[in-house]
């Protein structure tokens, strides 16, 4: 007589022949989502979080050959790339004359120094209001200190006392006297007619 002995179990093989085969189906049938493509991150990230230093209520000179063309004061400094690039919030400066006389004042949301150019870019709501009465105002404003010069490729708004500019980009010297719009360009003066 033989011993007795228990018949192998199929349910369990075809209960993962099943599942398998429900996978494949249901899989086969719905459409694979595109995957998104990878970000890159960008190599001059503006993050707080990737500063090598962080500062408040900061003063930065701006010097030329070791004369100070002005300061920049700043609510909040981002420091990165070693210090070469220089992330500010809510900023003010204050130009000076070779003689080192106030000759104006900037106003804008935030702006990026470059060391290294001597390029400093002030961005959202800028101002400028010099010491002769003019007042400028841009979205975005980059003055280099290098070329000793002004420009943008936003629009802008110039006043002078008797004279309204306006256009799309410009080209100066930091004065504002040699002034070049380079499109949509508008003057608005007042102009006296002779009377008889």
């Amino acid at each position: 007589m033989r011993p007795w002995r228990a018949a192998a179990p199929r349910t369990g093989r075809l209960v993962v022949a099943a599942i398998a085969a429900w996978s494949l189906l249901t899989g086969a049938g719905c459409p694979k989502k595109p995957t998104a493509p990878a970000v890159k991150r960008s190599q001059t990230s503006t993050m707080p979080d990737s500063a090598d230093q962080m500062a408040f209520g900061t003063r930065q000179v701006l010097t030329n050959k070791g004369v100070s063309n002005g300061e920049l004061l700043s609510d909040t400094t981002y420091f990165y790339d070693d210090g070469t690039r220089i992330e500010m919030r809510r900023v003010s400066g204050t130009f000076y004359t070779t003689q080192g006389l106030k000759d104006g004042v900037l106003t804008a949301k935030a702006a990026t120094y470059n060391t290294r150019l001597q390029r400093l870019e002030a961005r959202g709501d800028v101002v400028v209001v010099r010491e002769d009465g003019k007042r400028f105002s841009s979205q975005q404003l980059v003055f280099d200190q290098v070329r000793n010069q002004f420009f943008s490729d936003s629009a802008f708004v110039l006043n002078e006392p008797k004279r309204e500019h306006s256009g799309i980009g410009f080209e100066s010297d930091p004065k504002l006297n040699n002034f070049r719009c380079l499109r949509s360009c508008k003057i608005i003066a007042t102009v006296q007619v002779p009377t008889r």
